[in-house]
C-alpha cells in the first residue's frame, strides 16, 4: 500500500495574476524537488491544476495538488522539513482561508493513481464524516489496515509526537 494525498485551495488572485508569480515559481521548483525525494511515488502531471468549479461544500476550488508517497514519514519529511515548508509558511499570501480540511490522505494499492475527481471525493468525505480509514487527516491518521497508528509507530515515523501538525 502507498499513501495518496490531495490538497485543494482557493487562490487569492487569478492564476495568471502577477501577484502569484512567486507562488508559480515556488510550486514549479517544489514539484521538481518532489520528483527526486526519497519516498515519492507519483504526482498528478497537472499538479496545481486550476479547477473553477465548486467543491462539495460549495466553495470554489482553484488549485488541486494530488500525489502518492511510499508512506506518511516520506510525505511528512517532504512537506514540513524541506523547501515545501517555505510554501506552507507563505500560503496566506497566495491562498484564501477555507472551511474545513484542505488536505485528505488515504491508502491506495501499489501502482494505483487516483484521479482528481476521486481525490476530491475523498476530501469531501473527510469534510462530511471526519477522519476515517476512507479519508483521514495529518493529525488523525490510519494505517493501511484501517487502524490508527500506535503511539510508538507515530513517534518513530515523525521523530517525536509533538511534531505532528
Amino acid at each position: 500500500m502507498q499513501l495518496a494525498q490531495v490538497n485543494a485551495a482557493r487562490l487569492r488572485y487569478p492564476v495568471d495574476d502577477p501577484r502569484l508569480a512567486g507562488f508559480r515559481a515556488v510550486v514549479d521548483r517544489v514539484n521538481r524537488l518532489a520528483d527526486v525525494t526519497p519516498g515519492f511515488v507519483w504526482r498528478d502531471p497537472d499538479a496545481h491544476r486550476a479547477l473553477d468549479r465548486p467543491a462539495a461544500d460549495g466553495e470554489l476550488l482553484t488549485v488541486v495538488n494530488l500525489s502518492v508517497w511510499e508512506d506518511y514519514a516520506a510525505l511528512h519529511g517532504f512537506v514540513y522539513r524541506g523547501p515545501h515548508g517555505q510554501l506552507v509558511r507563505r500560503q496566506r499570501e497566495w491562498l484564501l482561508p477555507t472551511s474545513g480540511p484542505t488536505t485528505a490522505l488515504w491508502w491506495v494499492g501499489d501502482g494505483e493513481r487516483p484521479t482528481p475527481d476521486a481525490a476530491l471525493a475523498r476530501l469531501a468525505h473527510l469534510k462530511a464524516h471526519g477522519p476515517t480509514p476512507r479519508a483521514f487527516s495529518v493529525k488523525r491518521r490510519f494505517d493501511p489496515s484501517g487502524s490508527p497508528p500506535t503511539s510508538g509507530a507515530r513517534r518513530r515515523s515523525l521523530g517525536s509526537a509533538t511534531e505532528e501538525r
